[in-house]
């Protein structure tokens, strides 16, 4: 053992000289407390006022932080100052962790759990005594009773971000294992079986070839009738979600929800992945240091992959705020988003658990908005996911039709399947969970490419509602057509997927959804995406405008084709329609003009669907990653423009 890591061993856990410096703060006949001891050095030092300490008494109630902690995410005080003081009051001297690496033969007799609530881990042996390094000193009691009776400790001190690197390094592999299987396997996609599904997929491609052989007529009169009834599926759920939507009820005001909205603030945990996204570090740090949310009830936890040196460079450059942790995720299989969410949940401080992607822009009272209405809800209502809206939809034609289906979707089809007690496929980013049930559910299946849509299937299954909570994040339209398709085929790859697993066990899907949701789920996920692969069959009756031939001219007489394309016309006024109400918000006005130009933008997500069904049973895991900051997603937007922007929306509505 190097002789630094002995001194400061030696040192540990000898706590009488570095009080006896104090001054008297509390009456002869108590304990002066830790946090008083702490307080009364750092004035010594001339570090803090008494108004400082008071504020952060204050505020320190209710959380699981230390006196020192919140001083420090208000400012007061330095991470060094803090340190410090900690070695001071406690005489004991700092890990470190690069000359003298944790022994991992002994760093599991600290339960993982305990080591992660308590910041801590056991680093060396000094003799029979077990060296424990934690930033959290005053939690030293909890740490000894999670170890071994009889077990002799010293201390030694570090600061938080040295505790969970080196708690990756000795923990991570476990961790890692965990939250790659960490939902449970009757719902996961795990075990999903692409060679058994592409001779499946093979088969059914050779009967569909030799049936337009033999009997071709029955044939087309099969293909044409999914295509029409997926058309006719979607149409109708999209108008029973656009009449749902329409009739809503009036939300509490605003006046009468501030009246208990700071009565009781929980701690937020906001979980951030980042992967290969160097280049939006720095707008995101900022972006998220304008959300008007208590900084000790602020626990914001950016997921960056182990392999990813460029962005944990970037990140480090960014200086963290102290509310903001970087938790590195150790290499695994498969590599994806939602495996990352599972490793660093076990960091997250927060009752309510909150996800946001690298680019997003949330409204600065998100927060307070998300945590008013949890008080206002019954515990049942599990999820509150917000809208979805992009501050670059001006970019080119793509970013407008874009945002122009993503209005359709969070300000129409979501809020009214919600409102008809159906699943509501969660949106992956401005999605908030209560922590206790996001736990009982078991978090994220780690496999599934749409974790999302899948989390909010099982919300559901479990008897937990969603609703769709009014506020709004900006983040950044995919506006190349590549770009896009890539995505949309992951999207709809993982509805097929998320679907295919339920289908799984019909019986145990049907009794816990029961036959309207049941119903309802075969449109949304598995009608979806039918739709999309369908749709050519529906674009070749295009041919009849210029009277032209089509192989169904044979079985439908003019007066059949006549009530067929009024249907489908219908259906596009309906989509049309849709688009032009979903846009009354101020700041979308200016897309009703091309509304209409929104169908044939969905002729892209033939293409990508076609793409996804071959990645179903090819790569079934592969995440394709969608890149920011191309399009605008590394500029840091004028803070007052869209604030006004969204006091329009809201004023619209």
């Amino acid at each position: 053992m190097r002789p630094d890591a002995v001194s400061v061993m030696a040192r540990a856990g000898v706590q009488a000289r570095a009080l006896a410096q104090l001054p008297d703060t509390a009456e002869p006949d108590h304990r002066v407390s830790e946090a008083s001891r702490l307080t009364a050095l750092l004035q010594v030092r001339g570090l803090v006022t008494p108004a400082q300490i008071t504020a952060a008494e204050r505020a320190q109630r209710g959380t699981s932080l230390a006196l020192g902690q919140v001083l420090l995410t208000q400012g007061a005080v330095t991470e060094a100052e803090l340190l410090s003081a900690l070695t001071h009051l406690y005489d004991v001297g700092l890990a470190d962790f690069d000359a003298t690496a944790p022994d991992t033969s002994l760093v599991h007799a600290l339960p993982i759990e305990q080591a992660i609530a308590n910041e801590a881990l056991i680093w060396q042996r000094s003799g029979a005594s077990l060296v424990i390094a934690t930033s959290r000193p005053d939690r030293l009691d909890a740490i000894r009773d999670a170890l071994p009776p009889e077990t002799h400790v010293l201390l030694t001190v570090a600061s938080r971000a040295q505790i969970i690197e080196a708690q990756r390094r000795v923990y991570g592999p476990r961790l890692a294992r965990e939250a790659e299987s960490r939902a449970p396997a009757q719902y996961s996609c795990r075990s999903w079986q692409g060679e058994i599904l592409g001779r499946v997929t093979l088969s059914l491609g050779m009967v569909a070839i030799v049936g337009l052989w033999l009997a071709p007529q029955a044939m087309a009169i099969a293909l044409f009738g999914i295509a029409i009834a997926a058309f006719a599926a979607n149409s109708g759920l999209k108008l029973a979600a656009l009449i749902a939507s329409v009739r809503a009820t009036v939300r509490p005001s605003d006046t009468a929800a501030q009246d208990n909205r700071f009565l009781h603030q929980p701690t937020v945990s906001i979980i951030v992945p980042l992967f290969r996204e160097p280049e939006i570090a720095g707008a995101l740090v900022d972006r998220l240091c304008r959300l008007e949310y208590p900084r000790e009830r602020l626990d914001v936890l950016l997921a960056i992959e182990e392999d990813d040196p460029l962005t944990i460079s970037a990140l480090r450059k960014a200086a963290l705020p102290p509310w903001m942790r970087a938790v590195i995720v150790p290499r695994g299989q498969p590599q994806t988003k939602p495996r990352a969410l599972n490793y660093v949940l076990n960091y997250a401080r927060g009752d309510i658990v909150g996800i946001y992607d690298a680019e997003d822009r949330p409204e600065p009272d998100q927060l307070n908005r998300v945590v008013q209405r949890f008080a206002e809800v019954p515990a049942d209502v599990a999820c509150l996911q917000g809208r979805l809206d992009y501050y670059n939809a001006r970019h080119n034609w793509l970013s407008r039709m874009f945002t122009v289906e993503y209005a359709a979707w969070f300000r129409v089809i979501l809020p009214g399947v919600q409102r008809l007690g159906l699943v509501v496929p969660l949106g992956g980013t401005t999605l908030f969970m209560r922590r206790n049930v996001l736990e009982e559910v078991g978090a994220w299946d780690a496999h599934n490419v749409t974790e999302d849509a899948e989390l909010g299937l099982r919300l559901a299954r479990a008897g937990y509602a969603t609703e769709i909570v009014d506020t709004t994040t900006f983040e950044e339209a995919n506006a190349a057509v590549g770009p896009w398709i890539l995505q949309r085929s992951r999207w709809l790859k993982g509805y097929l997927m998320t679907w295919g697993s339920a289908m799984r066990n019909p019986r145990a899907l049907l009794r816990d959804l029961g036959w309207v949701r049941y119903l309802a789920l075969q449109v949304q996920f598995l009608g979806a995406v039918l739709g999309f692969l369908t749709a050519p069959l529906l674009w070749s009756f295009a041919v009849k405008a210029f009277g032209l031939w089509h192989p169904f001219d044979a079985m439908l007489s003019p007066t059949a084709y006549l009530i067929l394309c009024a249907s489908m016309l219908a259906g596009l006024i309906l989509s049309v329609g849709v688009s032009i109400y979903a846009c009354r918000a101020a700041h979308l006005r200016h897309l009703r003009p091309i509304t209409a130009l929104v169908e044939p933008y969905y002729m892209l997500g033939t293409l990508a669907a076609w793409i996804g069904v071959v990645e179903v049973v090819a790569r079934p895991f592969f995440w394709a990653k969608t890149k920011h900051g191309a399009f605008g997603g590394s500029e840091i937007m004028p803070g007052d423009k869209t604030d006004a922007t969204e006091r329009d929306l809201h004023a619209a509505e």
